[in-house]
């Protein structure tokens, strides 16, 4: 699996993102994700959430490891 078809399935899933960032490769990626639904969510709510859109991906071993940075755009722009 390429990173762009793990950004295409969390874009699918999370349609209210403003910016969804992968990179990596080999089943190993790292996700940068920004919405405003994260706005009332602790940082463990926030993976989770991301986490639910590749939970299949993870499930077939297509998707090894998944390291994820979600923020709101306000934490986003203070970043």
């Amino acid at each position: 699996m390429q990173s762009s078809e793990v950004a295409e399935r969390i874009r699918s899933r999370l349609p209210e993102a403003e910016k969804v960032e992968v990179t990596g490769g080999e089943g190993k990626f790292e996700a940068l994700v920004v919405s405003p639904m994260f706005a009332d969510m602790n940082a463990v709510k926030k993976h989770q959430t991301v986490y639910a859109t590749v939970r299949d991906e993870i499930a077939s071993g297509a998707v090894h490891a998944l390291s994820i940075r979600a923020m709101t755009p306000e934490e986003y722009a203070a970043s």
